[in-house]
């Protein structure tokens, strides 16, 4: 017996209810804080996801009923449901309170959704519980089991908090998907081979109804608690159905009725468990079995109050965006999409990733708030750009994967298939894909990412900051086969990862988020269930299950403050970047390009800039098909330097000339540089042309990491280079290094070069040298009879040029400025004051000679020649410190870097 058959006799049984059409809701009240948007729960959509706390709803119901996923379902009538689709259980039923939402906006997504950047408290203590009364309840056992007396205890492995009800769903009962039909919703599930169908319908009271498969084995459903009601008002009616009337507690002004119906002679009983749980009891059956629960006030006719209008269509409406092509005469630039704001949803868009469904410029981009949309047009002039919304309802979703014709979409509950079964471009069955991994109601257990695999298999990845209980994955990156059917954890011991994966090879890379023994921004390589270090807050300090795995490269916090998604621009017409690997900043929007390099045993990659012009938190990037380029979006709800709340942008390639490093390899004599043009000679080969650093990291409990010397000492070592050689075809340059070290966390070389043709070339790199390469000059492409001056030097020769503010800005960029200080007034994710308006402020100074002093010429000299002497207040605290550049800046060089300083005005 297909679920469908299940489906198409339920709504013929059932058409009859639905035949009178609800009132139309009442306009929505506007939100405390003025707001242009709606409301986050939309009246006339069935559902929406959310954890419920029903903890603590009123004397008789169960305390311990917390559904870490769950389903509410909107009944009409003001009347709510909770279906949990781990326990395949109504969790509770209530009736809401006018005006107000149906739960709290404890979690995220409702809390920010008209206030950006309103946090969530970490832990399980501040969940969103029902708003009104609470009608019926269950505690954590499973809504459907195999006897003929239920069990009130929790069957599935426990987590390694024994308390923790996130443990996943019930072994040999699983969640199918729902079905909307007609505008209400259909649960579909198998429970031990049995396949069920639950439909809710507004019936003469809410009804929920419900169709059996033919089943060899008794079923129990267990219905919930009514609360404080007294088993001697339960009154049986006896004929071809069973009829129940509970009446009024002390404690609670309603009702409930149940009726059950049977269908092929078998007989249905109900029954109420001595701990006070209504249950119902099927016996096996050959035939299709269907019954009703209609719950019903007391205090007023259902009719009379605010329903829900069932829409056959939700979202007619297609919305239309014209982008603004940059005009900017570099070989990148960024064309701004606008979103669909301006719609008669009054639905905020906060869209957190794009997938493309054909080479034709049509894609599928998913909300944080849970709604997916379809996206046409983007390609070309991006002249016309078509939206229309396509589901909802979803959990925080921030990935969204197009695999073949399916849609998947990555939020709290799982991973959800989006079917349009009838093609009006509206979703109408939500399937559950894989919900195998467990979810805590844990507010930091994100669903964080999503990529597909080069073979169908999936994988991703979830937050990991455990604040009351410890889950089973949390923290971890996950495997997941191209059927759904099996999960594998490839990683874990992470923070909060996000994932790249490979779609050629497979390989998985991951950032992380600096914090508890996270002490920088990492990036790693994620494979055969390593450890990468982090641990719970809530755990032993520094008690590691194993040995850590350390990441392909540290990046400095104050160059990638937040690290997230990773993709590979495999199939692009990007030029010289095509088939690299971009790495993506959250706090500071901006792109990095990775330099993997493969010399060596254990992987090394190196990280440098490569676009930092967006005007809205970028997090998941996307190359289209349609034209090769880049598609960069994202939302702001953590600390984030600009003050857009979400964008949709191209990265364009336009031709024109950049010189682009394309290697950094650490070896014994120094750094191997390798470009993607012939260099200027005199340049190249001058060592005062780079500039290096190195420091290590400590990991601990503490939140990040003070920066140490290779000797342990505080601060970072700074290193002049001895020589510089130029390679034979003019595109290598070895720069010579004396004392490299291998094993160190993080190294920094910068560089301010011009190609052949006088094209810019200055940028700075990140990177560990975990090893170091053994040089050999005629392998590399230098002059074989090549012997490498690494002879100490001070970094005082330094040709005096004419200073300018150009120069200034080459050296801002060379000697690694632009990691510590802003040059556009933004100070998040940087240890430093901003560089914008400096000149000629009034500075406050907490530490050094206290006071206030006017930034002026002489101010910024001895700022740069001896930093410790004026630090400003407010960024006293911050270890990282800066370097003395006293004899290594020459008066010129200086006198640019002031120049430069003043024209940021």
């Amino acid at each position: 017996m297909k679920s469908r058959s299940l489906l198409a006799l339920l709504s013929l049984a059932t058409c009859a209810l639905a035949a009178d059409k609800p009132a139309k809701p009442k306009a929505a009240e506007a939100p405390a804080t003025p707001s242009p948007w709606g409301d986050f729960v939309e009246k006339d959509f069935p559902f929406f996801s959310s954890v419920l706390d029903a903890r603590e709803v009123g004397e008789g119901f169960p305390k311990d009923n917390l559904t870490p996923r769950g389903i509410i379902l909107n009944l009409g009538h003001n009347l709510w449901a909770c279906f949990d689709t781990d326990l395949l259980r109504i969790a509770a039923i209530w009736e809401g309170e006018s005006g107000k939402p149906p739960v709290t906006p404890d979690a995220l997504a409702p809390g920010s959704y008209h206030v950006a950047g309103q946090k969530t408290k970490d832990g399980q203590e501040y969940l969103p519980k029902p708003i009104g009364k609470v009608w019926l309840a269950n505690g954590i056992y499973p809504g459907w089991q195999i006897g003929d007396k239920p069990s009130f205890t929790d069957p599935r492995e426990a987590t390694p908090s024994p308390e923790e009800v996130g443990r996943g769903p019930v072994k040999n009962s699983r969640l199918i998907g729902f079905y909307l039909q007609d505008g209400w919703l259909n649960i579909y599930m198998k429970v031990h081979g049995t396949e069920v169908v639950q439909r809710f319908m507004p019936g003469s009271g809410p009804t929920i109804e419900f169709a059996v498969s033919p089943h060899s084995d008794s079923l129990v459903l267990t219905l919930g608690h009514p609360g404080a009601f007294k088993s001697e008002e339960i009154k049986f009616i006896t004929n071809n159905f069973e009829a129940v009337h509970l009446g009024k507690s002390d404690a609670e002004d309603h009702g409930l009725l149940v009726d059950l119906h049977e269908i092929d002679g078998e007989s249905i009983k109900l029954s109420r468990d001595p701990e006070g749980v209504l249950f119902a009891h099927l016996p096996p059956a050959k035939k299709i079995q269907t019954f009703q629960v209609v719950v019903a006030g007391n205090s007023e006719p259902l009719d009379s109050r605010n329903s829900r209008e069932m829409l056959p269509v939700f979202w007619p409406q297609t919305l239309t965006t014209k982008a603004t092509l940059s005009t900017k005469p570099d070989a990148y630039v960024i064309d701004e999409i606008p979103l669909p704001l301006d719609n008669p949803l009054k639905r905020n868009v906060r869209l957190a990733d794009l997938a493309f469904l054909n080479d034709q410029g049509d894609a599928a981009g998913v909300t944080f708030d849970g709604d997916v949309w379809l996206i046409s047009g983007l390609k070309g002039d991006l002249e016309k750009v078509t939206w229309k919304r396509f589901a909802s309802g979803l959990h925080e979703p921030m990935s969204i994967v197009v695999r073949g014709s399916d849609i998947l979409v990555f939020d709290r509950n799982g991973i959800w298939k989006l079917v349009d079964t009838n093609n009006d471009k509206e979703c109408d069955r939500y399937e559950m894909f894989c919900n195998l991994f467990a979810q805590t109601a844990e507010t930091r257990e994100f669903p964080n990412s999503m990529k597909l695999g080069p073979k169908g298999e999936l994988y991703i990845s979830k937050g990991g900051q455990e604040g009351t209980t410890y889950g089973r994955h949390n923290g971890t990156v996950i495997k997941v086969a191209p059927d759904g059917k099996s999960i594998e954890v490839i990683g874990y011991g992470l923070r909060q990862p996000f994932i790249g994966v490979n779609p050629k090879t497979g390989l998985v890379t991951a950032s992380d988020q600096q914090g508890n023994y996270v002490p920088s921004t990492p990036l790693h390589i994620i494979s055969d269930h390593h450890f990468y270090g982090h641990l719970p807050t809530i755990a032993p300090k520094e008690k590691y299950p194993e040995t850590i795995t350390e990441p392909l490269t540290w990046l400095p916090h104050p160059v990638n403050p937040s690290g997230v998604t990773q993709t590979w621009l495999i199939g692009a017409k990007m030029g010289p970047v095509n088939d690299e690997l971009i790495h993506i900043g959250y706090n500071r929007p901006e792109l990095f390009r990775v330099l993997m390099n493969t010399h060596f045993e254990k992987p090394q990659a190196a990280v440098v800039s490569f676009n930092r012009n967006f005007d809205f938190p970028t997090l998941n990037a996307v190359v289209n098909p349609a034209d090769g380029q880049l598609y960069v979006t994202g939302f702001q709800v953590w600390g984030t330097v600009v003050k857009k709340i979400s964008g949709l942008a191209r990265v364009r390639y336009t031709d024109k000339p950049r010189v682009l490093i394309k290697e950094v390899t650490p070896t014994d004599k120094g750094l191997l540089l390798r470009f993607n043009a012939k260099l200027d000679p005199t340049l190249a080969t001058n060592p005062d042309s780079y500039n290096g650093e190195r420091w290590n990291y400590k990991r601990t409990f503490e939140y990040g990491s003070p920066h140490l010397k290779p000797d342990g000492s505080s601060g970072q070592e700074w290193m002049t280079a001895s020589s510089a050689y130029l390679s034979k075809d003019g595109m290598s340059v070895l720069v010579g290094f004396p004392d490299m070290k291998a094993g160190i966390h993080q190294m920094r070389i910068g560089w301010g070069l011009k190609s052949a043709d006088g094209h810019k070339a200055e940028n700075t790199a990140y990177f560990s040298p975990w090893e170091l390469l053994t040089f050999d000059a005629k392998k590399e492409g230098f002059d074989e009879n090549l012997k490498v001056d690494l002879t100490p030097r001070k970094a005082i020769a330094a040709a005096a040029v004419k200073a300018t503010a150009e120069e200034g800005e080459r050296l801002y960029q060379m000697f690694g400025c632009m990691a510590c200080h802003s040059t556009d007034g933004t100070l998040v994710g940087k240890v430093g004051p901003s560089w914008k308006g400096l000149y000629g402020s009034e500075r406050e100074i907490a530490k050094g000679q206290k006071g206030k002093f006017k930034a002026d010429e002489a101010y910024l000299r001895e700022s740069i020649l001896t930093p410790s002497a004026k630090v400003v207040k407010g960024f006293e605290k911050f270890d990282t410190g800066m370097p003395i550049y006293s004899g290594i800046l020459n008066d010129s060089q200086i006198e640019s870097l002031i120049l430069y300083i003043k024209s940021l005005k």
